[in-house]
């Protein structure tokens, strides 16, 4: 395709260069958060900040790493991912944040997400409806045994994606409540375990470009929870989430270095 970017030798919405990044590649969707993320890093470098999209890319244990924000949803989060592909990453791990739907899920826990459901409108121009929407085994994996290692409350399983924040949290006064309504009703029954807004895409365009993906989140809250008339505090601090993310991305390259032996 033509590349729109008035540097032709940067990608057009990410503005980043073959070689500035690293194949591990760790993605919030706020912007603000990447340079919190890059802390973490060794020796971190800004690389990029366009749009929705800021980019550092440092080195964890020796290995080239970076971390792309997104913004909202799934057709930004596809941006990101397709250009960063290009790039050289290859395994992409997202962290973010989402609202609990089973009771169990408690706001500050960790979400590992083992699938998700596509009620989204980017994966439908990658796949039929019918292909699901899966992450890879090994980066999910790696994702809960960082979970594990830490201590940290987390739960693994299905997430639901949406386009519409607003959907979800005032279905009754949307003129299609009778669909909001009740399929949010059949997620909970079928123990969807929380709701957020990019990860169905990711994982579609990760089956896409044969890449790996995995997703992990703090619970904000739990309007079920509330509802219930359970506890349900409002929890902001994301630093659970990354140092899982941070923790899995390092068992990644180990296991990695492993396989080249």
């Amino acid at each position: 395709m033509k590349n729109y970017s008035e540097d032709a030798s940067r990608q057009y919405h990410i503005q980043v260069a073959a070689g500035e990044v690293g194949r591990y590649v760790i993605m919030p969707g706020d912007p603000k958060r990447c340079a919190k993320i890059a802390k973490y890093f060794d020796d971190p470098v800004l690389i990029a900040d366009n749009r929705e999209y800021v980019t550092y890319t440092g080195t964890l244990d020796g290995e080239k790493v970076s971390v792309t924000s997104t913004g909202i949803g799934g057709p930004s989060a596809s941006i990101a991912m397709e250009e960063l592909y290009r790039c050289g990453a290859d395994t992409f791990v997202r962290i973010g944040t989402c609202g609990g739907m089973q009771p169990e899920v408690k706001s500050g826990d960790i979400v590992i997400a083992t699938g998700a459901i596509r009620m989204e409108g980017t994966s439908r121009e990658y796949a039929p409806i019918e292909f699901p929407a899966v992450p890879d085994l090994n980066v999910t994996n790696a994702l809960a045994a960082a979970a594990s290692r830490k201590g940290y409350p987390y739960h693994t399983g299905v997430v639901q994606c949406k386009d519409s924040f607003y959907g979800q949290h005032e279905p009754e006064v949307k003129p299609v409540s009778y669909e909001l309504l009740n399929k949010w009703e059949a997620w909970k029954r079928l123990g969807c375990l929380a709701s957020e807004m990019e990860s169905a895409a990711m994982f579609v365009v990760a089956s896409c470009l044969k890449a790996r993906v995995g997703s992990c989140f703090l619970v904000i809250a739990n309007q079920e929870r509330e509802k219930l008339g359970l506890d349900n505090p409002v929890v902001h601090d994301t630093d659970m989430a990354v140092q899982v993310a941070v923790e899995a991305v390092r068992n990644l390259i180990h296991s990695d270095r492993e396989k080249r032996r």
